[in-house]
């Protein structure tokens, strides 16, 4: 997550019409403003693999898919995230076309920048959506996937899969090969972009 913004002291109704006069995305976290940054190609790639395997898999039911650019709304966080992924089957979302509030599923593909706080402080405030069945975490550099399930007691469990191992995402139905999952991924090397 990069720096806050400085300080417009707006409510969550204030955020929501001026981030739509924005040129750019921003996450609003109990009254602080972060600009969003643009991501890898990489990142890209896995963002849309995910969302065609689930989109392919959904098609004909009551669940919509979306990714990276409609927002998710945790009021009793006080804020609005633009998960990488998104699978809501809610009847409220499918009327509310810029906002989101009941996602069954959030996937976030982890950036260098952002790792820690996707697994940590995010999470926990995503882990306030009653709706929250599933949050799904992916790790390009490792090839892997961390998916936390929650159960019928309320409490958060881990289930891992490491590089080549298939992921599933029990909350949806579907398990993703992780051939799939990282296709069209390319090995990390050095951006080579010409300065000037």
């Amino acid at each position: 997550m990069g720096n806050a913004l400085p300080q417009l002291a707006l409510s969550a109704e204030d955020f929501l019409a001026w981030e739509a006069l924005q040129a750019t995305k921003h996450e609003f976290v109990d009254g602080d403003i972060f600009a969003m940054a643009g991501a890898e190609d990489n990142h890209v790639t896995v963002t849309g693999n995910v969302y065609m395997a689930l989109r392919q898999h959904l098609r004909g039911t009551p669940c919509r898919v979306f990714m990276a650019d409609v927002k998710v709304q945790v009021a009793s966080a006080n804020s609005f995230f633009y998960p990488d992924v998104l699978v809501t089957c809610s009847d409220a979302d499918r009327a509310s076309r810029l906002v989101k509030r009941e996602p069954s599923l959030l996937v976030e593909v982890l950036s260098p920048s952002t790792a820690s706080y996707d697994r940590g402080q995010k999470f926990a405030m995503y882990r306030q959506l009653d709706s929250l069945q599933e949050y799904a975490v992916i790790d390009i550099a490792e090839r892997s996937a961390d998916v936390y399930r929650k159960g019928a007691d309320g409490l958060w469990v881990l289930h891992p899969f490491a590089r080549g191992e298939a992921v599933t995402l029990g909350s949806v139905g579907v398990t993703i090969s992780g051939d799939a999952l990282f296709a069209e991924v390319d090995d990390a090397t050095e951006d080579q972009t010409p300065v000037r």
